[in-house]
């Protein structure tokens, strides 16, 4: 009687096969243990430390079997900018101030600038005009004290927003820009 094996790679690709199914049920004990955690910080912990130990697996085995890889190109260097571009950076990024979308970003954080005119409309939503020609309207519902001469700031908030305020006093409103 004689017995006959299976050649050597498919027994590599059997063993691999059964090492990853063990690896996948041991972390899906893991992955349950780690959700059965009533507090949200031990969780947390829990979840990132069996990610680290999966991320050092997969890199641990993408180690074994070492491809080549093409040398890295030197990029060009950028050219540098003129003063001229440089110097009206500034007031562009603040005449856009408000109108950013997502794509684009602005450097400019907070803007001062000089009321020019306040109006309230019949709900008490203030929509002030500036001296540089930008118009804001406010929006939310929380009283503001703002006069035309006066000096107010506008930075940005969170999500997307702006809030108008004044160096004296620490109150903020929501504003929008509208023109």
């Amino acid at each position: 009687m004689r017995l006959s094996f299976a050649a050597p790679t498919s027994w590599i690709a059997l063993s691999t096969l059964l090492f990853s199914l063990n690896a996948s049920a041991g972390i899906e004990q893991q992955l349950s243990q780690c959700a059965a955690k009533q507090d949200k910080l031990d969780r947390l912990i829990c979840y990132d430390n069996l990610a680290a130990k999966v991320g050092n697996k997969s890199q641990a085995s993408s180690h074994m079997a070492p491809v080549s890889k093409p040398a890295p190109t030197p990029q060009p260097k950028p050219a540098p900018q003129s003063a001229a571009v440089v110097a009206s950076t500034p007031a562009s990024a603040e005449a856009s101030f408000g109108k950013v979308y997502k794509e684009e970003k602005a450097d400019v954080e907070k803007i001062v600038m000089t009321v020019k005119s306040v109006k309230k409309n019949p709900r008490g939503i203030l929509t002030i005009s500036f001296d540089n020609g930008q118009v804001w309207k406010q929006n939310d519902t929380n009283r503001f004290k703002v006069k035309a001469g006066e000096t107010v700031f506008i930075e940005k908030g969170a999500l997307g927003s702006f809030l108008l305020g004044k160096d004296d006093t620490n109150a903020t409103i929501r504003v929008k820009r509208i023109d």
